[in-house]
């Protein structure tokens, strides 16, 4: 009562299975039983598909028998109709014929069969192939020989341009017997591969003797040889390049990349040495300027590199775009015995420091990887420990980076400078402390102390480790600088390690330093007098505010443009730096700077809205309200002209007056106009507008003509403060903003 034509999930019937594993009887029993034959199951295949496909020529027999007996043959169309009701040229779903399927089994008797029963050779799978490409690229003599006499036209391309002789030269038999065999290395099964392997060597002779010819390229430029070099096939390779003399063209032939590059690409060093034997050029460059060599280096494929090396390739060529040799890809990939051959090349005395485009060397490379056993190589052969880049970095540099302790302590064994200097005067300890390597730190130190005990190891700009320390957090490696020197923080900028922990908001370091050096440290100044807290409220760190100020901060201490750190929150906009230092810290809030600004001039100039309501909130003085500045503009002159609507309500509501002038003549409603020519223009226009409204309606006027100018407002440059309002931390931070981009190489 079972069903005989039920399916597995991937459509196959039982008749299916019995025909991939060649059980005959089973086959005419299912056959006897009423199975159709023409079921399609995976891939859409019918069973006989998988009969010639595993080379089963009696259930292939056993199949087309039962058609055979009631075919029916068109006048018209000479097609052949078995008695399941397919056509035997039905394709699959990639559009193979049941005689592309024997091509590829490579069983000859089903191949026959199938011809005799009206199989097309000359028919197309979804990618072009005849039965021809697929015999071989499976290495199938017989099949071929068969394909090509009984028609099969020998050069005839596929979708990718390829004929079945670049399937030949790429055949990949000797790699199929060893996955069908699972071992090797096993005896038993050598006899079947030597077998595989001369029937594969036949088919592409036969091929060749019978017209096939070996200069076609596909749609890619490649050649057959092209792809014997690259799938490793020696024997195949020698033989397209006796048999034919267009192919030493194709050897050194770049375009698209030549076989020698393939070859070592793919780490095949024996089809390498046939092609290092054949051409005179073995330094031929790819379009990236990439040699055979530098391939077979990057990949690291050792055999290949000696195969070249000892054939005379150069060890010296650089690619185009970073220009480096095989010496530096081997170094960077950490090849140590690919970099030992190229160094004993012997090519030049000082192989060991060609440079990079960017002056790095191979040492340097190998200490960026961390590749200790290539770092120690190249010492002893003679690499210059002290070699610096474009930049003035050393390896040693980049060691204090990589935080490799083994790299480093091989480069200090070999007399590198520990002091060495770069472009901006950073040594190895600077990085060391930027990127919080404790240990490598430590052992630089040490070694500094040895070499140059009064060396102040500042940078060019005048910052010292424990800056850097202090400004990336690293609080192990600033506690080691402070127990080495606790009073390095004396020398060099003035803009202090303290300055530069609060204005990254780095707590951690920042409190260590207060703990450390007190009340000296907390009040300090920069070359412009700001002191930590300063640069707190500029980065808006509320927790550095609340250190500083813990620890004796003066809240209202003023730089030398006579800014407080109110008023450096106040012009930057910092919100909750303002609203602390207004409310918990009690900041004064009519300090003048030397251009008698405010703290609420500052913050209408830049449009903080916020800030600005936050400093009215806390005051209803007139004389602060109504404050000029050097400039005789008050806070309402520079909100209407920065078009801050709720800070202008808020300041008229205060009693702020409207017929102030500034030193333009401008009132604050003219202030309002984007240029001075058209503020002229407004202030005739008022000036014919009689009678004059009453004393007590000028302000709600004022407030009117305000909001009818409100596009001109928006329109208006930003009021700048006389005299250079522009935060000074904005132009430079003192330096401290380059402290983040030392070590980003």
């Amino acid at each position: 009562g079972s069903e005989i034509d039920c399916a597995d999930k991937y459509g196959n019937t039982p008749l299916h299975v019995a025909a991939r594993y060649g059980h005959e009887l089973l086959i005419s029993t299912l056959m006897t039983n009423g199975a159709d034959t023409a079921r399609r199951g995976i891939h859409d295949m019918f069973p006989l598909h998988l009969a010639v496909l595993f080379g089963f020529s009696d259930c292939c027999r056993k199949l087309l028998s039962s058609g055979q007996l009631y075919s029916i043959v068109s006048s018209l169309s000479n097609e052949h109709v078995l008695s399941a009701g397919f056509d035997i040229n039905t394709p699959d779903n990639l559009g193979r014929t049941c005689l592309h399927a024997a091509a590829s089994g490579g069983n000859v008797e089903c191949l026959n069969l199938l011809l005799s029963s009206g199989a097309d050779l000359r028919r197309r799978d979804k990618f072009g192939r005849t039965p021809l490409h697929y015999a071989a690229a499976n290495g199938s003599y017989q099949c071929t020989v068969t394909l090509v006499t009984a028609g099969a036209s020998i050069n005839e391309a596929d979708c990718k341009g390829c004929t079945p002789l670049h399937y030949a030269a790429a055949s990949d038999t000797y790699r199929r017997a060893e996955s069908h065999s699972g071992n090797s290395h096993d005896a038993e099964e050598e006899p079947l591969k030597e077998s595989r392997l001369k029937e594969a060597f036949f088919c592409l002779e036969f091929l060749l003797d019978n017209g096939a010819d070996p200069s076609l390229r596909d749609k890619q430029g490649y050649t057959a040889v092209h792809y014997a070099a690259a799938y490793g096939n020696r024997q195949n390779l020698e033989l397209l390049l006796e048999m034919s003399f267009n192919c030493l063209e194709d050897v050194e032939s770049t375009v698209p990349v030549s076989p020698l590059h393939l070859a070592a690409y793919n780490g095949h060093c024996e089809a390498l040495k046939t092609l290092a034997e054949t051409l005179v050029n073995l330094d031929v460059r790819d379009h990236k300027g990439r040699t055979a060599l530098y391939l077979a280096t990057e990949r690291g494929s050792t055999e290949c590199v000696e195969v070249l090396t000892s054939h005379g390739a150069s060890a010296l060529v650089k690619e185009r775009k970073r220009k480096w040799t095989p010496l530096h890809a081997a170094a960077a990939n950490g090849n140590t015995d690919s970099l030992h051959l190229l160094i004993d090349s012997g090519e030049r005395a000082d192989i060991t420091d060609v440079m990079d485009i960017h002056g790095q060397t191979p040492l340097m490379l190998a200490i960026m990887n961390g590749h200790v056993d290539c770092v120690h190589l190249l010492l002893e052969k003679g690499s210059t420990a002290d070699a610096a880049d474009k930049r003035g970095r050393t390896a040693l540099h980049r060691g204090a980076v990589t935080g490799c302790e083994d790299c480093l302590a091989a480069l200090l064994d070999h007399d590198a400078f520990v002091l060495c200097r770069d472009f901006k005067g950073r040594t190895p300890i600077h990085f060391a402390s930027a990127c919080g390597h404790l240990e490598i730190l430590r052992t630089l130190l040490q070694a500094a102390l040895s070499t140059d005990p009064l060396d102040s190891v500042v940078d060019y700009s005048g910052y010292s480790p424990m800056h850097w320390a202090s400004y990336s957090g690293h609080e192990d490696c600033l506690e080691l600088l402070l127990e080495h020197n606790p009073f390095a923080y004396l020398e060099g900028n003035p803009f202090t390690p303290l300055h530069c922990a609060v204005i990254n908001n780095q707590d951690g370091t920042a409190e260590m330093l207060v703990e450390a050096l007190g009340a000296k440290i907390v009040n300090s100044r920069d070359a412009k007098g700001r002191t930590p807290l300063h640069a707190a409220a500029f980065a808006d760190n509320i927790h550095g505010l609340q250190l500083l100020l813990r620890h004796q901060a003066e809240v209202d201490t003023t730089d030398k443009l006579g800014r407080t750190p109110l008023m450096m929150a106040s012009e930057n906009g910092h919100t909750t730096a303002v609203e602390f230092l207004l409310y918990q810290a009690k900041a004064n809030i009519t300090v003048l700077d030397v251009n008698k600004n405010t703290a609420l001039h500052l913050a209408c100039s830049k449009g903080h809205e916020k800030c600005a309501l936050l400093i009215l909130g806390e005051t209803q003085d007139l004389g602060l309200i109504n404050a000029s500045n050097s400039a005789l503009q008050m806070p309402l002159h520079i909100a209407a002209r920065n078009g801050l609507a709720s800070v202008v309500q808020a300041l008229l509501s205060r009693g702020a007056t409207v017929l102030a002038v500034d030193e333009e003549g401008h009132t604050p409603a003219l202030a309002c106009a984007p240029n001075k020519d058209v503020a002229d223009c407004l202030a005739l226009i008022l000036s014919t507008m009689k009678p004059f409204p009453p004393k007590d309606a000028i302000s709600s006027f004022s407030f009117n003509l305000l909001k009818n100018c409100g596009i001109a407002a928006k329109t208006a440059a930003c009021g700048a403060l006389p005299n250079g309002s522009a935060c000074p931390y904005v132009k430079d931070r003192h330096g401290a903003i380059g402290l983040d981009g030392c070590y980003s190489e």
